[in-house]
């Protein structure tokens, strides 16, 4: 059974962001405005804007600022500009739906210059939540989005971790990203009750650490 459905980013990062030892590992995140956008650039230099509502990367953007010059790419087209203000105009006539959040930019660990992030799949079975799937999903050369969808090639969790981060434990590793997963079920079970599958994008840094970048309650 599939379960209830939610379909709302910012709901359910609202619910991550309740629990301290989670909140830890979700990346920045606001709703959509010019001030916002503002903020996290100065603040990290690297933002990715994407839809409320939607999958499989479908508008999806990432913004960036350095040394004065704002950029935006979208797919594999980026363009640059000399002040905050034409950035932003033009961004909100690429952007896609009205809704949009903002979600702080990690720089993800990458495999021969392409980003990769990770997939783990749970559901519900007789009353227990069961692992399904554990997997890296590599973005397509030329792409900062890792969807399968878009072109991303699909590893296992452990080649993904040992091709990307070459020096860490990927035993350990798998372990925390499930440790939070666990986390995260009993935060998504009372917080949206009858749930019954889950989806949980998770990203890892240069350094390591493991963010949480979305959890679906449909995952394809």
């Amino acid at each position: 059974m599939a379960g209830r459905q939610l379909a709302d980013k910012w709901l359910k990062t609202e619910a991550l962001l309740r629990n301290p030892e989670v909140a830890v590992h979700v990346p920045q995140t606001r709703i959509y405005s010019g001030e916002a956008l503002r903020s996290v650039l100065q603040q990290f230099g690297m933002a990715v804007i994407k839809p409320v509502r939607g999958g499989g990367g479908y508008g999806v953007i990432k913004v960036t600022q350095k040394g004065g010059i704002y950029g935006f790419t979208y797919m594999s087209q980026s363009r640059y500009f000399k002040s905050f203000d034409a950035m932003f105009q033009a961004l909100n006539r690429t952007r896609v739906g009205r809704k949009y959040i903002i979600q702080q930019g990690i720089h993800l660990a990458r495999i021969q210059g392409r980003p990769i992030d990770y997939r783990v799949k749970v559901v519900k079975q007789n009353g227990k939540w069961v692992y399904r799937s554990m997997l890296g999903r590599l973005a397509r050369p030329g792409l900062f989005v890792t969807n399968l969808s878009k072109g991303g090639t699909q590893l296992s969790a452990g080649e993904g971790l040992r091709r990307s981060l070459g020096n860490v434990s990927t035993r350990k590793k798998r372990a925390e990203m499930r440790s939070l997963t666990n986390k995260c079920i009993a935060i998504m079970e009372s917080a949206f009750p009858g749930v019954g599958q889950l989806g949980f994008d998770y990203g890892i840094d240069t350094s390591g650490r493991i963010w949480i970048f979305e959890v679906n309650t449909r995952p394809q």
